[in-house]
């Protein structure tokens, strides 16, 4: 079975250095049956305008996953750590018993661009950590590269869930995911159109797929998705 989220249906909230669409409920978007899928709590599509961005904030308890789609991510945070991400990386940080951070476009004239992705960790009170690691697109060209897994697998960033994500490109490509018996899947699109398992899906949509022994995605013409395999 697959269930199709249209972008079009998405929260969506314009704070003028902000524009910002969600997946699932968040801030002060809620709509009690779009609280995420499986562990996967939160997708965030966010442009923020030239040299402003989040100011230090809070988070515990929580695996968060930033993808850069175009611009450059500046972050800090109580850990210690100061980085710019731009795309091809993907950072991963586990707020655990607790941190605050700031996320800001490092860029004076440039929007940034860039998905924040909350997964639901597998136990409360883990210790807090960052990682950032860059996938070039040549890894990700008509394949599933591995960038986030619960154990670091394929040089991909390491989260504390039972959960995978995976990257691609597709430019006339059809890849091909095998779920294993209860597994599910969660597809994103973020640039282009797809189908998946013979379901059109242009940007910004998703697809919650349960019940299916693989995943399927097509495409004419150039696009990019990330696709969860979810416990």
């Amino acid at each position: 079975m697959l269930r199709i989220r249209k972008a079009t249906e998405r929260g969506h909230a314009d704070h003028g250095w902000l524009n910002t669409y969600h997946t699932f409920s968040f801030a002060d978007y809620y709509d009690p049956a779009q609280m995420g899928f499986r562990s996967l709590r939160v997708i965030n599509e966010d442009r923020v305008e030239p040299a402003i961005g989040f100011p230090t904030h809070p988070h515990r308890d929580m695996e968060i996953i930033s993808y850069v789609l175009e611009g450059a991510l500046e972050h800090r945070d109580s850990m210690g750590n100061g980085s710019v991400i731009y795309p091809g990386e993907v950072q991963r940080m586990s707020a655990g018993t607790g941190i605050t951070h700031s996320e800001f476009n490092h860029e004076k004239s440039e929007e940034l661009h860039f998905l924040q992705i909350w997964i639901l960790p597998e136990r409360l009170g883990v210790q807090p950590s960052y990682e950032q690691k860059f996938f070039s697109d040549e890894e990700k060209r008509g394949t599933l590269r591995l960038i986030a897994s619960p154990d670091g697998s394929d040089g991909s960033v390491t989260i504390h869930q039972d959960a995978r994500l995976y990257s691609a490109l597709l430019d006339g490509h059809e890849l091909e995911h095998t779920l294993s018996p209860g597994r599910h899947a969660w597809l994103q699109v973020l640039r282009g159109e797809v189908l998946a398992n013979g379901q059109r899906l242009g940007t910004g949509d998703g697809a919650a797929i349960s019940d299916e022994e693989r995943v399927v995605v097509s495409s004419a013409a150039a696009a990019e998705v990330l696709l969860f395999d979810l416990a």
